[in-house]
């Protein structure tokens, strides 16, 4: 689950992170008095969106008066953002924040993130901040520091005082940026975050040090430990099938091509999706509805994937362990009966009962004419492509 900046400052702020103060607004009168109230002569507008390279597509403008302000607001509420990681269509904005601008001397990135190769947390943190630290990577991969933290210990005060030097903090700012390190992890472990991310972390021409920009994503698994993070959750950037697929316990997410997918398993649902594009076609989501699919299920599942309209056709692919294949079979007969296929259905079961769940499946041929079975998951790829071109 990802959140605002606005309330990853809050609660970073809270955590003992030096953030500075700032307003969120959602009209451009609510912009031109903010601009009033923060009583700083240059000030900052940003977009408040989950997509980064806001600055490169202009949705974070610095500003000198409240008419600016109010202006700057009035364009960014009233245009989509389109940048690198928003895709052609872009994103609406809802809310901006505003705060006074700082007099930066010197840029830095921090984050914490879990390292999949050594099965830990990592401290990522580099004295190249605001920008990709992706790009920094590219270009400079030594300029890139990386310390892991022990799972029970945290990040201890030795190790943050050996990251704050190594990036190029000396004297009472390395102990500060130690401090704030070990306050991040302890944050980082408290709230079962995926993602803390601090860029840029920056020293002011007066040497404070400051957190700037503040990006915090958390386990999805885990939120039913943190309802107050849940009561910050927005959907609003969020595709509406994937907020009704959640809604429905089914874990579906919108991607960009034809052939929709429905599969038991996040393995199995990668597999189908590679051996979609091998023969040729496009993945129109990942859908994995579980290992109990049920006819209730299969029938909602259908539905979401029905309501995309960029879907030429329906690859089913499902392994009968906990649900038997004459279960899921008779739950995807009713499911087409109930709903309609207009597209083409390739089904291609595996498992317990398979045989007589292949018979049921041609016996509802005449009421589901778009209905194919196949005999394997490569089988089952090509009659889809096939049916879609």
């Amino acid at each position: 689950m990802k959140i605002h900046e606005y309330q990853a400052r809050d609660l970073l702020g809270k955590a003992g992170v030096p953030v500075p103060p700032a307003r969120v607004v959602d009209t451009v009168d609510q912009a031109y008095q903010a601009y009033r109230d923060n009583a700083a002569p240059m000030q900052v507008v940003k977009a408040q969106v989950f997509a980064g390279g806001r600055g490169k597509a202009g949705f974070v403008k610095l500003v000198n008066s409240a008419d600016e302000a109010k202006t700057a607001a009035g364009w960014m509420l009233k245009n989509r953002m389109v940048s690198i990681q928003t895709g052609p269509d872009g994103i609406d904005v809802k809310r901006l924040l505003i705060a006074a601008a700082v007099d930066i001397a010197k840029e830095y990135y921090v984050s914490i993130t879990l390292d999949r190769v050594r099965g830990t947390p990592i401290v990522i943190a580099s004295s190249e901040g605001g920008m990709e630290i992706e790009e920094v990577a590219k270009k400079n991969p030594a300029a890139i520091i990386k310390e892991p933290l022990h799972p029970h210990l945290g990040l201890l005060p030795y190790q943050g005082l050996k990251i704050a030097k190594l990036i190029g903090f000396t004297g009472k700012q390395a102990s500060t940026v130690s401090k704030l390190l070990v306050n991040l992890a302890k944050f980082y472990f408290a709230y079962d975050c995926s993602l803390v991310e601090i860029n840029p972390l920056v020293i002011t021409k007066t040497g404070e040090v400051l957190a700037l920009d503040a990006k915090v994503q958390f386990d999805d698994n885990a939120l039913f430990r943190h309802p107050d993070i849940v009561a910050m959750k927005d959907d609003a950037e969020t595709d509406p099938l994937e907020v009704r697929a959640t809604q429905a316990g089914l874990n579906y997410i919108k991607l960009d091509g034809s052939i929709a997918c429905l599969v038991n398993g996040a393995g199995l649902a990668m597999a189908t999706m590679d051996v979609i594009k091998l023969f040729g076609g496009n993945p129109a989501n990942f859908l994995d509805v579980g290992g109990g699919v049920t006819a209730d299920g299969a029938k909602e599942a259908f539905r979401i994937i029905l309501a995309d309209p960029k879907v030429k056709g329906i690859l089913v692919n499902i392994f009968g362990g906990i649900a038997k294949c004459d279960l899921i079979a008779d739950a995807l007969i009713n499911a087409g009966k109930e709903i309609g296929f207009k597209v083409p259905l390739v089904v291609r079961l595996e498992g317990t009962n398979v045989e007589i769940a292949r018979k049921m499946l041609d016996g509802a041929r005449t009421e589901l004419p778009t209905l194919q079975t196949a005999i394997d998951l490569n089988d089952a790829a090509k009659k889809v492509v096939a049916a879609t071109q």
